[in-house]
């Protein structure tokens, strides 16, 4: 193995955006996520959608899914302007 081409590793600090951290061993002494396991859907269990700038509304009113989304989620379905 090549001495002194590969990176430093030192302890990191996570931070996610719904206020959790922990620390791990990384490149970088600091990264700042929107998801973590606290909050991810898959270790919920709860449904979230996360948008940033309105892609899933756009992708439902481009190809007409209004009606199949609003049967899905309650009756919370994207709006025609």
């Amino acid at each position: 193995m090549k001495t002194e081409i590969h990176p430093e590793y030192v302890d990191c600090t996570v931070a996610c955006a719904c206020g959790e951290t922990f620390e791990t061993r990384s490149n970088k002494a600091e990264m700042r996520v929107d998801v973590c396991s606290k909050c991810h859907p898959f270790f919920t269990g709860t449904q979230k959608i996360v948008d940033t700038e309105g892609r899933v509304e756009r992708f439902i009113k481009r190809y007409g899914l209004q009606e199949r989304y609003a049967d899905q989620t309650g009756g919370n379905a994207a709006k025609d302007s």
